[in-house]
């Protein structure tokens, strides 16, 4: 298997937004590498790292997934690989909520995604989002929800 890590969605990605999707809420995986340091566009000097800009990002982030009826559900660091081969691990996982594709395509036209994508496209090197949606059964502390 290979893999591509990548800041922006391309083409074909963006098009698949458009589409209905799965009935009900999806949750969207993100497998994050950091850039060792923050990286902006206009050329500003920082002394950030990257995990550093891209957490400016997900404060941000957290407000606009509430505003369009979403939840960040889990953050944790990669520690290991625990089965499988990849050349580089991933820095951290994310999972998102939202209650549809629709509300994530509305989330990432909102104004104030613009205003925090900085942050992101400073911060990370690349990242993988892995859309999935509840398949009659969801562990979450031990209990099927």
């Amino acid at each position: 298997m290979q893999y591509e890590n990548s800041v922006y969605p391309n083409e074909a990605q963006l098009q698949g937004f458009a589409e209905p999707g799965p009935d009900g809420p999806i949750y969207m995986v993100n497998l994050l590498k950091f850039k060792a340091h923050a990286e902006y566009e206009d050329g500003r000097e920082t002394t950030l790292t990257g995990r550093e800009a891209y957490a400016i990002y997900g404060e941000g982030v957290a407000k606009l997934l509430a505003k369009h009826g979403g939840a960040p559900c889990f953050g944790a660091e990669v520690t290991r690989l625990m089965l499988g081969e990849v050349e580089e691990l991933w820095d951290m996982v994310a999972v998102a909520m939202y209650p549809s594709r629709a509300a994530m395509m509305a989330m990432m036209q909102d104004p104030g995604m613009a205003e925090i994508s900085v942050h992101r496209a400073a911060g990370l090197a690349g990242q993988l989002n892995i859309e999935t949606a509840h398949a009659g059964g969801l562990w979450l502390g031990g209990n099927m929800i």
